[in-house]
């Protein structure tokens, strides 16, 4: 195993990260090998056992937590009692005195615009370049291509007239009522020019002004024939494109033939869940399209219906202001990185006791190494910070501990201190009932806080394994605990003093093809106070950016701000079924559809490396799937078990009959194994049936360690 290892000091490095970190990532930075080495070699050694003795206590809790709900089994829990318990344990900290968090050097995209947050595979440099030009999206395009607009053509690649006016109408519609004209509607202008800092809008013979006239900002052009007119509307602006020649503009007598909108304002490069990273090889993979991105010269050449297209990073937009001078705008994204957790390790290098390094302490050295390649240029962070999204952390010891291994980063990199920024995953119960405690922890680096409903679902499940039978899955977001995490995080956020600077961060629309329900729904996130919400693609975020013309973020924060905080009690409330006399059929279903979603998954993660795709769901609707959605289903199947809801030999059949379901709906993907042509020798069902029938003894239910351990498997048999 070591042979394709180089001893670095005591170090064992994986020789393809060595000549990546060598070659590429230390290349045009002040900081030699020698001295990166040395630092962070003494720096492992610092951090490693701290590491392992917070994944200790991770396990001694959870050991405490099962026994109390062992003793206490068929008893009516009783809060206080339960609350005393975990206190007496460490689980539940005292909160501590009121403090404003004191971050600073934090980019506009943070703490003044509210919009989409992006999250992407950093592995698939394609989709990492199109997220980070998602900044800016057709807003035409976007409509016409998705359920919004209702047409005969709408499954058609031919362009359907119909279809194109009622995209134009819709828009017109919202402009009408973000962006009004006093005293006419934008449905039927005929035109629009600049004259003396002033939009003028025409119809008719008749001139009109914007209501707000300092929504108008700029435009591309000559002033008094615009190629492009700048609105901005909450701090997010659209470009209305001005082009009588295009096709889109054939019946429009204002020639207007698209409408841009500012859409992704930040994307998080994800590190984590959505990607199959096992080892060396795809640890520099993710490396490289990182560094790629903070370099600014990350390209990708593929094929797309015949045609050989390059895909880059865009550049910023240029246009005159109303006043007469240049105007630019930010033409990318603001991108962060999202590190892994505490938990895993990983074999790119071995240490001088045998162990691997704990993947957490390795992705915080090299990607914000990579990132100092912008902070000399400052194209991604004007501000001079490195985001870094950090997931799956339990309690502010841990998110202490993040604070202690990013100060070292910065030490042996020579940046200044809290150069480091800190995004909190709230995607954990311990952190969950202690979130003012954890900021604390990092108060001079909190850039984020959001929630993540389906990890802490995962981790709900888990950690009250033993308390009884979970609910059904669909019940989960109608449950009191559900609605206390997500008031209980915005609560604290904004107590703290979040507002106007750092994020508050609500979770992923996981069905990319049902965007006019997401339009429907998604509003509630800004309307809870979030200045920002997960979105699965470019034409999601554009989509999403609306909701934040519609309601101003900082306006609603002010109203909840003196609301009554969410109660703990609440937020502790355990999510068992009273009553689970479920029949054999609803069972079964509730069964069925975990298993489902499970295996079409895993089959992708343990087989192609994927990790995270859009699966089709037991009734064939896409839905976007990553760990999270995974640590879901595994548990509640593991749940049902455990409490006799159901029985392992009924699980196991339901199993081999979704496989033969999932090996259908992958039937026309070349790259495809059938998990159904022999279930002992397929790998992928295997993994699925470890994750549900060892889900229990899992940490925290976590997924990683058996998808890690058989993805390898995977790769050393085809090698």
């Amino acid at each position: 195993m070591l042979k394709n290892y180089q001893s670095i000091n005591s170090l064992k490095v994986s020789s393809e990260l060595l000549s990546f970190v060598n070659d590429e990532l230390l290349n045009g930075i002040e900081i030699s090998p020698k001295k990166f080495w040395l630092g962070f070699e003494k720096a492992v050694y610092e951090l490693a056992p701290r590491n392992k003795e917070l994944i200790d206590i991770r396990e001694k809790l959870q050991k405490q937590i099962d026994e109390w709900h062992i003793q206490n089994k068929g008893k009516e829990i009783k809060l206080e009692e339960y609350k005393n318990f975990l206190k007496k344990i460490g689980y539940l900290k005292e909160e501590g005195p009121d403090f404003k968090i004191e971050t600073n050097k934090v980019d506009s995209e943070i703490k003044e615009i509210a919009g989409p947050q992006l999250v992407v595979p950093i592995m698939n440099a394609r989709y990492t370049l199109n997220a980070a030009n998602a900044r800016w999206v057709s807003l035409y395009d976007s409509l016409y291509g998705t359920n919004i607009i209702e047409s005969e053509e709408g499954g058609s690649e031919r362009y359907d007239p119909n279809r194109g006016q009622e995209v134009i109408k819709y828009v017109r519609e919202f402009f009408d009522k973000y962006i009004p004209i006093d005293g006419t509607s934008w449905k039927n202008i005929a035109g629009l020019k600049v004259v003396n800092k002033d939009l003028i809008i025409f119809k008719d013979d008749y001139e009109y002004k914007l209501k707000d006239k300092n929504k108008f900002v700029g435009h591309r052009g000559e002033s008094n024939k615009p190629s492009a007119i700048i609105i901005k509307n909450n701090n997010l602006h659209f470009e209305i494109i001005i082009n009588p020649k295009a096709f889109s503009a054939a019946h429009d007598i204002a020639g207007i033939s698209d409408v841009i909108a500012e859409s992704a304002i930040s994307t998080i490069c994800d590190n984590e869940d959505s990607v199959a990273a096992v080892d060396s090889e795809d640890k520099v993979v993710c490396y490289r399209n990182w560094l790629g991105l903070m370099k600014g010269d990350l390209k990708i050449q593929f094929e797309k219906n015949g045609k050989k297209l390059e895909r880059k990073l865009n550049p910023d937009r240029s246009f005159i202001s109303k006043e007469g001078k240049d105007l630019k705008l930010h033409g990318r994204s603001l991108l962060l990185i999202r590190n892994v957790g505490h938990l895993m390790t990983n074999p790119s290098i071995i240490l001088k006791n045998g162990n691997e390094i704990p993947e957490g302490i390795m992705d915080a050295f090299f990607t914000t190494a990579a990132a100092l390649h912008d902070l000399k240029r400052k194209r991604n962070s004007r501000s001079g910070s490195v985001y870094i999204v950090k997931p799956k952390m339990h309690g502010p010891e841990e998110t202490a501990f993040t604070d202690l291994v990013f100060s070292k980063v910065e030490k042996l990199l020579g940046l200044e201190e809290n150069t480091c920024k800190i995004g909190i995953m709230d995607e954990e119960r311990r952190t969950s009932v202690n979130l003012k405690e954890c900021i604390r922890t990092l108060k001079k680096r909190v850039f984020f806080i959001n929630t993540g409903f389906l990890d802490r679902t995962g981790d709900e499940m888990h950690t009250s394994m033993e308390a009884g039978p979970m609910i059904k899955k669909g019940e989960m977001k109608s449950s009191k605990w559900i609605s206390a995490y997500e008031n209980n995080n915005v609560d604290i956020g904004l107590k703290c003093g979040f507002s106007g600077k750092a994020q508050i961060g609500k979770g992923m629309w996981a069905m990319p093809d049902k965007m006019k329900e997401m339009i429907e729904d998604k509003i509630n996130h800004p309307k809870a106070g979030a200045n920002c919400a997960w979105v699965p693609s470019p034409t999601a975020a554009s989509l999403h950016a609306l909701h934040y013309h519609q309601v101003n973020i900082f306006d609603e924060q002010l109203k909840i701000k003196d609301r009554q905080q969410a109660k703990i009690d609440d937020l502790l409330n355990i999510p068992i079924a009273n009553r689970p006399n479920w029949s054999v059929d609803e069972i079964n279903s509730e069964i069925s559809n975990s298993a489902q979603t499970l295996l079409g998954y895993v089959v992708r993660w343990i087989d192609q490396g994927v990790g995270c795709s859009k699966v089709p769901d037991i009734n064939n609707i896409g839905l976007m799937e990553d760990r999270a959605t995974l640590r879901i289903s595994s548990q509640h199947i593991a749940n049902w078990i455990h409490h006799g809801i159901t029985t392992k030999i009924q699980v196991m059949e339901i199993m081999k009959e979704m496989a033969k379901v999932v090996d259908k709906q992958n039937q026309n993907d070349k790259k495809y194994v059938k998990m159904s042509d022999d279930f002992e020798r397929s790998l992928a069902f295997k993994t699925a049936c470890d994750l549900v029938f060892k889900g229990k003894e899992q940490p925290s239910g976590y997924t990683e360690p058996l998808l890690h351990y058989n993805r390898l498997k995977k790769k050393i048999n085809q090698n």
